[in-house]
């Protein structure tokens, strides 16, 4: 249960900016999400998964000011995993949370140290070990639902990489059922936020928060700079210049998908349908 709010302190200041300042930007966005995709409901307790980064840090204090002002009640738990941080990067964590008034749970794990020395796709291994150890620590806990920090930039980076890299198309849902964990959901209610919102919120109240901690990308900007989606992001910004609906399209893609006009596609099962099959 989230603990009471000292209406004078630097939290409190951080909420008064998000019902003020950015409330169309990021809190009616937020709601909207929420509310499109149904992805709260009586009863449910959720886990809040904190990562250190400025949109795991704003969801969970979005999340908080939800519960307090909610039609209908519903638990959060606010959970950081420690994959093996550097000392100063989990400190950084624990002050934010403390700033902010964000009552967390921290556990550990040693997912650093076991996917190190992998070689091939040690992200994507990294990524689905994250998931696994969450989704067990909310289960402990009582929890039906996790809620990761992914944002309308992440929807749309991930559609355009799926097509361009992949040779597919996929999105990045709002709600997924787990296949792995009985009874458990998995939400995005950042889903309909934009990241430029969040950035500003972060510098308005002049936080600093993580980028990113891991072992893997303590390197050079230039290599940096290489990765599938800066370059994602980077073309996105450059036909935004010509086309300023561009952001909006990709993300109505997927919600304008005709399977008449589709060369073939895949159901739920990963049956594969040819446009032959019923011509």
């Amino acid at each position: 249960m989230s603990a009471a709010i000292d209406r004078n302190s630097f939290s409190a200041e951080c909420e008064r900016s998000l019902q003020r300042r950015f409330r169309k930007d990021i809190w009616n966005r937020f709601t909207k999400g929420i509310k499109q995709y149904r992805l709260l409901e009586e009863g449910d307790k959720v886990a809040v998964c904190i990562s250190g980064g400025k949109d795991s840090m704003l969801l969970a204090k979005l999340m908080q000011m939800l519960r307090r002002h909610s039609d209908f009640p519903f638990e959060l738990e606010y959970i950081v995993m420690d994959p093996g941080y550097a000392p100063k990067n989990r400190a950084m964590i624990e002050e934010n949370a403390k700033k902010l008034e964000i009552p967390v749970h921290i556990f550990e794990s040693q997912i650093f140290d076991s996917v190190y020395t992998i070689e091939k796709n040690p992200c994507y291994l990294c990524a689905r070990m994250r998931r696994g150890y969450l989704y067990a620590k909310a289960k402990e806990l009582g929890c039906n639902k996790i809620a990761l920090g992914h944002h309308f930039d992440d929807v749309i980076e991930t559609i355009l990489m799926s097509i361009l890299y992949g040779g597919q198309i996929q999105n990045m849902m709002p709600r997924l059922k787990s296949t792995n964990f009985e009874g458990m959901e998995l939400i995005r209610p950042l889903y309909l936020v934009r990241e430029e919102s969040i950035i500003k919120w972060r510098d308005a109240n002049e936080l600093t928060f993580l980028r990113c901690a891991c072992r893997f990308t303590e390197q050079s900007e230039e290599q940096e700079s290489l990765s599938k989606r800066k370059e994602t992001k980077a073309l996105i910004a450059e036909l935004k210049k010509t086309n300023p609906r561009v952001e909006k399209n990709i993300f109505k893609s997927v919600e304008n998908v005709s399977l008449a006009q589709l060369i073939a596609y895949k159901d739920e099962k990963g049956e594969r349908h040819s446009f032959l099959d019923r011509f």
